[in-house]
């Protein structure tokens, strides 16, 4: 499974689900109730774990 081959934990990927449906960090906040800053942290450690550094390349990897 994605999520056991890449180490992410549960709260990283509902992030990475709302990022796929299009939402903003502010969205992604009130429907998670966190933090935009904490959207960013969350944004952040996922990035380095899966070695990208933007939010089309997110998708795109989820994708294949």
């Amino acid at each position: 499974r994605f999520q056991e081959r890449s180490g992410l934990s549960n709260r990283e990927m509902d992030i990475i689900k709302c990022v796929c449906h299009g939402d903003t960090n502010k969205q992604i906040g009130e429907k998670l109730f966190i933090s935009e800053l904490t959207v960013k942290g969350h944004l952040k450690n996922i990035f380095q774990k899966l070695d990208i550094h933007n939010r089309s390349t997110l998708i795109s990897k989820i994708l294949t």
